[in-house]
């Protein structure tokens, strides 16, 4: 199983490596009713990020030969291998964060194309969508011969098959993150290439199987946009914290407001939205350079107080400011979906207890990578409450 190329989104100036090394300062908002001030890091807004519009219609049947969607990244062939993928799994009753897990990996392993092998000659004679050279490895998921026969490994609801039957056979695989799931069955050369697949492979269910990437598994059941209250929906993401969003992303008032307000108690557990590495952690200076994260702010002092930047799959980033102390996580820390990062306070220029929350695009962590957090986290399935 072998590392596969994948066409490369434009990444603008500043972008995912200015990310990772620049230090910027932040200055983050006021809690409440009260005025917001916020600093622009680097210019003018950024375009508005548009994900893809799909209802979760709670009916998730596929029809794998029926009229495919676009999508740039793969043509009509590659996604009725998608559709195969995620009516084998449907078939077998595995959730839908199994199908997102099972067609990220065969965007790995073969760009969801079903390879012959260039030194398995059996294979060539099998219809077949291109020329592999990774061992003895064919199909969808580069299975070797110990999956089965050549044949069975070449027809996809086989191959698809036998990766569901392993991944179900992982302990706690529903919770684990894609990477790890994906590894555990297919022990790759390239055990973290997974990961960067997960955010179109759940697009892609959603498309093909009418926002199913929005559930989450509750008491057996696969519920449309649950994890609002942090269950983790089958995309991989959850909301940070409970609560209702009482400021918005640049309003009418607050044009440079580039996330949203999270009503919460002092102490509420914040959690990250998505797997990811701490790209920052660390008390944010106010308007005087003064580091005084460790008392409550108040409107007008500057700075985002304690908080944390989390870079997730596909170059988004998560922004999570105003915490009441030291983030329990450090930069270069991996954490998981879920996984709780620090506590809600009052810290920087804050006049009461609340998340301010962001989501950035394309590795940029400055004003021009905003979007709004809010129909960006509705279609992951995991919406911001009192958002709709």
């Amino acid at each position: 199983m072998s590392e596969q190329s994948r066409p490369r989104r434009p990444v603008r100036t500043g972008a995912l490596a200015a990310a990772l090394t620049a230090a910027l300062a932040l200055l983050c908002c006021t809690g409440g009713a009260g005025a917001f001030f916020l600093t622009e890091l680097g210019g003018d807004s950024a375009e508005q990020f548009a994900p893809a519009s799909m209802d979760c219609t709670g009916d998730f049947e596929v029809d794998a030969t029926g009229t495919m969607p676009r999508f740039a990244e793969y043509g009509e062939r590659q996604l009725r291998n998608a559709a195969v993928i995620i009516k084998v799994g449907q078939e077998m009753k595995v959730p839908p964060r199994g199908w997102v897990i099972a067609v990220a990996t065969a965007m790995q392993e073969s760009r969801l194309l079903n390879l012959a092998n260039s030194t398995v000659g059996e294979s060539q004679d099998i219809p077949n969508e291109g020329i592999g050279a990774d061992h003895d490895s064919v199909g969808l998921f580069q299975q070797r011969a110990s999956w089965g026969t050549v044949a069975q490994r070449m027809n996809p609801e086989y191959a698809s098959r036998k990766f569901y039957e392993k991944l179900v056979d992982v302990a706690d695989w529903e919770k684990l993150p894609l990477t790890v799931a994906a590894q555990q069955v297919q022990i790759s050369a390239f055990p973290d290439a997974y990961a960067k697949h997960e955010e179109l492979a759940a697009r892609i269910v959603d498309a093909l199987a009418g926002g199913a990437a929005r559930t989450a598994l509750i008491a057996g059941q696969d519920v449309c946009d649950a994890a609002a209250g942090g269950e983790i929906a089958a995309s991989g993401w959850t909301a940070p914290i409970p609560g209702g969003v009482g400021s918005g992303f640049r309003t009418a008032s607050r044009p440079g407001h580039n996330g949203v307000d999270i009503a919460a108690p002092k102490g509420t557990l914040i959690r990250a939205s998505a797997t990811g590495r701490v790209l920052v952690s660390r008390c944010d200076p106010d308007r005087r350079g003064r580091l005084t994260c460790n008392v409550d702010g108040w409107p007008g002092k500057g700075g985002c107080g304690w908080f944390v930047d989390v870079l997730h799959a596909q170059g988004f980033i998560t922004r999570y400011c105003h915490l009441v102390s030291r983030p329990r996580v450090a930069a270069g820390d991996t954490v998981q979906a879920g996984e709780v990062i620090g506590e809600v306070g009052s810290s920087g220029n804050s006049s009461g207890p609340h998340l301010h929350f962001e989501v950035h695009v394309e590795g940029d962590r400055s004003s021009r990578g905003a979007i709004d957090p809010v129909p960006f986290m509705r279609s992951k399935g995991a919406p911001l409450k009192g958002t709709g």
